[in-house]
C-alpha cells in the first residue's frame, strides 16, 4: 500500500476489525491519525533571497524535464520566491517613476519577459503532472479490479474445506499478488482490506496443518511484528518531528502485509503498535501549536509595531529635528520588525501590508511638509533680506535714539519671521546682525563713560575668588561650605561687568575654583550647569543686547523642540502600555528618556529666565 492508501485510511480501522469473529487469527494495527495537525510551508518577507529570478527559472526548467522526481514544496517554494522578486523590482520601478514626478495613477507596470517564461515553463509542469496523476487513477482503478478478483478467488478457496492444505500454495500465491497490487482508490482501502482480511483470517481457519507449521508461521510473524513496533517506538525520539510523523503510515502498511500471529498476542502486538504511534501523534501535535503560539506571540509584537506608527501625532512634528528623530524611531521599528518571526499564515501578509502602508503614509507626509516648510523658509528669505536693507540704511545715522529704537523693532520683528534654509541662514543672519552691532558699536564709542564701576566691579570680583580659594583649602564642614559656594556663586553673578583686559584671566580663576568644588560636593548637575550658564552671561559686555537676544532665541527653539520630542515619547508609551505587555524594555527605555528629557526642559526655562532678567536690566 502506497503512503498515499495509507494517508487515507480513516481513524477506528483496527476497532472495526477487532470486532470480527473469535476465531480470526490477527487483527493489524491501525495507521497513525491521519488528521494530525500538518506542518504548513511559509515564507518570511524579511528572509534573505539567495536566488534571482534568472536561476529560479534556470531550476525550474530542470525540473520539467524530471517533475516526478521532484516535491510540489520544491515548486511551491520556488514560485514564491520568484514572485517576491518580481513584486520587489515593480515596487521598485513604481517608487522611482513616483518619485521622478510622475502620478501613482499614471504608473502602467512594465512586461516582464521572465515572467511570461516563468508562467510558460509552470504550465507545462502542471500539464506534466495532471497526466501523471490522471494515469495514477487509471492505475488504480485497474488494482482495483485485480484485488477484487483475488477476494473472489479466496471465495472459492474457502468453498472447498477439504483441500485446503492443497490449495495453501494457490492461497500463498494469492497473497503476494494482493502485496504487490497497489495503489488503489482511496475511497475502497478500508472496505477492500476487511472483506480480504475476512476471507484471508477464514482460509486460516480451514487450513488442517499440522501444529508445528502453523506455530512457525506464527512464530516468523510475530519477530515481524515485533520489529514493526521497536521501529514505531523509536520514533518517539526522533528529532525530526515532522519526519517520525509520517513513518508509522509505512510501519502500518508493512505490519498489514504481515500474517498473523497466535490469536492470544493479538491485542499486545495491536496496544504496542498503537501505543507508539499514538505518542508519535501527540509530539507532532505539540510541536505545531508550540509554532502556533510563537507566531501568536510575533502576531502581537507586530500589531503593536503598527499601532505605534499608524497613532503618530503629525501635528506635534513642527520642524526638522522632529521629523528627523521620528524618521529615525521608524526606521528602529523597522529593523525590530525584521527582527520578528513569521505571523500566521492568514494574518501574516495583511500584518505586513498594515506595517508598509502605515511607513509609506509617514514617509508620504515628510515629503509634503518638507516641500511646504521649504516654500514657507524662501518666503522667509525674503523678508530677512529685506530687513538686511532696512538694517544697512540705518547703521551709519547718528540720530542714536530713534535709530537705537528702529533697530530693537527690525530685531523683534526678525524674531517673528521663521526659519529660513540652512544654507542661507547663517550668512543672512550675519548680515543682518552686522549691520546692528556697527550701529551700537559706534554709539557705544560716540557715548562712552567712565570705567570706574568695572574697576570696583573688578575688585569685588577679586575678593569672592580668594573667598573660593579659602573655602576649596579648607577642611570644614560640607554643608556650611557648600551654603557659601552658592552663595558667592550668586554674588558673582550680580556683579557687572569689569575690564577687558582682565576679564579672561579672572573668570578662569573663579571657574576652576567653582568647577572643584562641585565636583568635591557632588552638586546638582543641572545646578552646576546653570552656573556655568550664569557667569558665561555675566562676561558679555555692555551693549551685547543682541548677543542676549539671539541666545534667548535659539533657547527658545530648543525648548520647543524638546517638548515636542516629548509629547512624541507620551505618545507612543500610551500606545505600548495600551497594545501590549510583552514590551517592558521598550516602554523602560521610553521612560528613561521621558525623565531626562523634563530635567533638561527645566534647566532651559531657568536659563531663559536669567536671559530675561539681563535683557530687562539692560
Amino acid at each position: 500500500m502506497t503512503d498515499t492508501q495509507a494517508t487515507n485510511l480513516p481513524e477506528k480501522t483496527v476497532e472495526l476489525e477487532e470486532t470480527q469473529t473469535a476465531n480470526a487469527p490477527e487483527a493489524c494495527p491501525e495507521q497513525p491519525e491521519a488528521n494530525a495537525l500538518q506542518p504548513t510551508e511559509t515564507e518570511d518577507e524579511t528572509a534573505p533571497v539567495r536566488l534571482t529570478k534568472a536561476e529560479i527559472l534556470e531550476r525550474l526548467k530542470a525540473i520539467a524535464e524530471h517533475v516526478e522526481e521532484t516535491a510540489k514544496a520544491e515548486i511551491d517554494s520556488l514560485k514564491q520566491t520568484f514572485y517576491k522578486l518580481h513584486n520587489a523590482q515593480q515596487e521598485s520601478a513604481k517608487r522611482a517613476f513616483i518619485e521622478g514626478g510622475g502620478a501613482p495613477e499614471a504608473y502602467t507596470p512594465q512586461a516582464d519577459p521572465e515572467e511570461e517564461e516563468f508562467q510558460q515553463v509552470l504550465s507545462g509542469i502542471k500539464e506534466t503532472r495532471n497526466a501523471a496523476n490522471a494515469e495514477l487513477e487509471q492505475q488504480k482503478e485497474m488494482n482495483l479490479q485485480v484485488k477484487l478478483s483475488i477476494i473472489e478467488e479466496l471465495k472459492e478457496l474457502l468453498e472447498s474445506p477439504e483441500d485446503a492444505n492443497s490449495n495453501y500454495t494457490e492461497f500463498k500465491k494469492l497473497q503476494q499478488q494482493w502485496n504487490e497490487t497497489n495503489p488503489i482508490p482511496a475511497a475502497r482501502i478500508n472496505e477492500l482490506w476487511k472483506s480480504y482480511q475476512l476471507y484471508v483470517e477464514k482460509f486460516y481457519d480451514l487450513l488442517k496443518l499440522n501444529n508445528e507449521f502453523r506455530e512457525y508461521d506464527f512464530k516468523k510473524n510475530l519477530a515481524i511484528k515485533t520489529s514493526l513496533c521497536e521501529a514505531a517506538e523509536k520514533l518517539a525520539a526522533e528529532e525530526d518531528v515532522v519526519s517520525a510523523f509520517h513513518q508509522p503510515e509505512t510501519l502500518l502498511q508493512e505490519c498489514r502485509e504481515t500474517g498473523p500471529v497466535a490469536k492470544e498476542l493479538r491485542p499486545e502486538i495491536w496496544n504496542r503498535f498503537k501505543t507508539a504511534s499514538t505518542l508519535v501523534n501527540r509530539r507532532h501535535q505539540q510541536h505545531f501549536e508550540a509554532l502556533k503560539e510563537a507566531e501568536q506571540h510575533n502576531l502581537d509584537q507586530k500589531t503593536v509595531i503598527c499601532e505605534i506608527v499608524e497613532g503618530i501625532d503629525y501635528t506635534a512634528l513642527t520642524g526638522f529635528t522632529s521629523w528627523e528623530k521620528q524618521t529615525q524611531e521608524i526606521i528602529a521599528l523597522q529593523a525590530k520588525w525584521k527582527s520578528i518571526g513569521m505571523a500566521p499564515q492568514k494574518f501574516n501578509t495583511k500584518i505586513f501590508e498594515r506595517f508598509r502602508h502605515a511607513c509609506d503614509e509617514f514617509f508620504k507626509k515628510k515629503t509634503e511638509y518638507f516641500k511646504s516648510i521649504k516654500e514657507s523658509m524662501n518666503e522667509n528669505l525674503e523678508k530677512k533680506r529685506a530687513l538686511c536693507e532696512k538694517a544697512e540704511a540705518l547703521k551709519e545715522s547718528t540720530d542714536w535714539k530713534a535709530t537705537a529704537d528702529m533697530l530693537t523693532q527690525l530685531q523683534k520683528e526678525w524674531k517673528t519671521i521663521g526659519p529660513v534654509q540652512k544654507k542661507h541662514s547663517d550668512a543672512v543672519w550675519k548680515r543682518f546682525i552686522s549691520a546692528c552691532d556697527y550701529f551700537f558699536e559706534q554709539k557705544g564709542k560716540a557715548t562712552s563713560t567712565p570705567r570706574s564701576v568695572e574697576q570696583e566691579n573688578l575688585t569685588k570680583k577679586r575678593a569672592i575668588v580668594e573667598q573660593l580659594t579659602a573655602i576649596a583649602d579648607a577642611e570644614g564642614d560640607q554643608e556650611q561650605a557648600i551654603k557659601q559656594v552658592r552663595e558667592l556663586t550668586k554674588e558673582w553673578n550680580a556683579i557687572g561687568h569689569v575690564p577687558i583686559k582682565e576679564k579672561d584671566k579672572l573668570f578662569k580663576q573663579y571657574r576652576t575654583l567653582v568647577d572643584k568644588l562641585y565636583d568635591r560636593y557632588n552638586l546638582n548637575v543641572s545646578n552646576k550647569k546653570l552656573s556655568n550658564f550664569k557667569s558665561s552671561i555675566s562676561q558679555m559686555q555692555e551693549g551685547s543686547q543682541q548677543t542676549l537676544a539671539r541666545e534667548r532665541e535659539k533657547l527658545s527653539r530648543t525648548l520647543e523642540a524638546m517638548r515636542s520630542e516629548l509629547m512624541t515619547y507620551e505618545n507612543n508609551i500610551g500606545f505600548l502600555t495600551a497594545a501590549s505587555k510583552k514590551g517592558n524594555s521598550l516602554v523602560n527605555e521610553i521612560n528613561r528618556k521621558v525623565e531626562k528629557l523634563k530635567a533638561d526642559i527645566e534647566l532651559v526655562k531657568e536659563k531663559l529666565k536669567v536671559l530675561d532678567e539681563n535683557l530687562r536690566q539692560q
